[in-house]
């Protein structure tokens, strides 16, 4: 997940994605610590989003703190380590219209494309989102082209050791990953989720590569386009949502980022709403009319000090909730850049911090779930939670 406006890392590299996701149904939804306990590993066939445990656990873009994201090694790492969703697809077109799992449409920092002298002269300098981007772009490729290139790790200075998987695992297709979703949940005797994001929607709109309707299609090509599919639909774009409304019956998610931006969709239709504007009791309710949950950014929910330390917890759980909505906030990481300031420890960019004290505490807002590149963690934390 996460594209549109993203946070910078610790590195300094755009880095955070959005992405959000659905747990349990309204149900579960303030039940006591007890109640929750009882409820978390109770995912099984059918039953749609009351299936999942409270708080989800969602493996974001995998299991992207072990492996290379988005590939099929850390969607499988995911599963094995135990995430209730994997976040299988930010999903991106090439130029023969076929849907890829990329996080974002520029390649040159997860893929080995740069060292292909066949591709030299497809870098270029593109507006993406009104920001100016050089690299290899997807839309410039087609897909034969695409799966001769390999996945490298985006963020090698905060998770060196990932570096051992480059050049492994080939990009994989969103069709890749529903028929990969179908094997690993007969192979493991309970329901595989997935959770892709349409990414750039306006962007791909523009250069007549629509993102929802080939979603939708390849959906309803597999049986997936029902209430209780295993399958939860997002983005950063409040209008992709409300399009995939009209063509799918799937779980949806509207995800939020910094509260002073502004959705790229809006920007290009002139709507001058702002997320601050959306996640008010009169934003939510209309995001209610047809979406089922949202992904906000950690920030919206407990804010921050101007020294990255945690600040006040804010009202959106409440708010979201008194609506029906359900919140699986971004992104949870182990290493110290990623954390709030009191809970790292040390300073080396790729040492673990207190993670555990951080999963306490947003757990304990009230939220449904939440992403993160180390679902093993998050399992623990969750534990650790439900019977605390």
């Amino acid at each position: 997940m996460g594209s549109q406006d993203e946070h910078t890392d610790g590195t300094g590299r755009r880095a955070l994605l959005g992405a959000a996701m659905f747990g349990a149904g309204g149900a579960v939804l303030g039940l006591s610590g007890t109640a929750r306990a009882a409820t978390a590993g109770s995912a099984g066939h059918g039953g749609g989003l009351k299936s999942l445990p409270v708080p989800t656990i969602i493996g974001h873009r995998g299991a992207s703190g072990y492996r290379p994201e988005h590939t099929f090694g850390s969607y499988q790492l995911a599963l094995d380590l135990g995430a209730d969703i994997v976040e299988a697809g930010d999903l991106v077109p090439t130029r023969d219209g076929h849907l890829v799992c990329r996080h974002e449409p520029e390649i040159g920092g997860t893929t080995d494309v740069a060292d292909h002298k066949e591709f030299a002269d497809r870098k270029k300098t593109k507006v993406l989102d009104g920001v100016s981007v050089t690299g290899w772009f997807t839309e410039d490729f087609t897909l034969a082209e695409l799966k001769t290139l390999r996945a490298i790790e985006r963020i090698p200075a905060n998770r060196p050791h990932n570096t051992l998987y480059n050049g492994r695992w080939e990009i994989p297709t969103f069709e890749e990953v529903l028929r990969w979703q179908d094997e690993q949940t007969r192979k493991r005797g309970k329901q595989v989720w997935i959770y892709p994001e349409t990414k750039h929607p306006t962007y791909f709109r523009g250069l007549g590569l629509g993102l929802e309707e080939r979603v939708a299609k390849l959906l309803h090509k597999h049986g997936k386009a029902g209430r209780n599919a295993p399958v939860i639909l997002q983005s950063f774009e409040p209008t992709s949502i409300q399009r995939l409304n009209k063509l799918v019956d799937n779980p949806l998610v509207v995800l939020l980022s910094a509260a002073n931006t502004r959705p790229w969709d809006f920007v290009a239709t002139g709507d001058p709403r702002t997320v601050a504007d959306l996640i008010t009791p009169k934003g939510l309710r209309e995001i209610a009319g047809y979406a089922q949950g949202i992904g906000p950014t950690l920030d919206l929910v407990i804010t921050k000090k101007a020294d990255g330390s945690l600040d006040q917890e804010t009202t959106l759980v409440a708010d979201a909730h008194k609506v029906g909505l359900i919140l699986h906030p971004y992104t949870m990481r182990n290493e110290n850049p990623f954390l709030p300031a009191e809970y790292r420890r040390g300073t080396d960019a790729d040492a673990y911090g207190d993670v555990f004290g951080a999963f306490r505490r947003y757990f304990a807002t009230g939220i449904d779930g939440v992403f993160t590149d180390n679902a093993d963690t998050g399992v623990l934390a969750r534990q650790d939670f439900v019977n605390g």
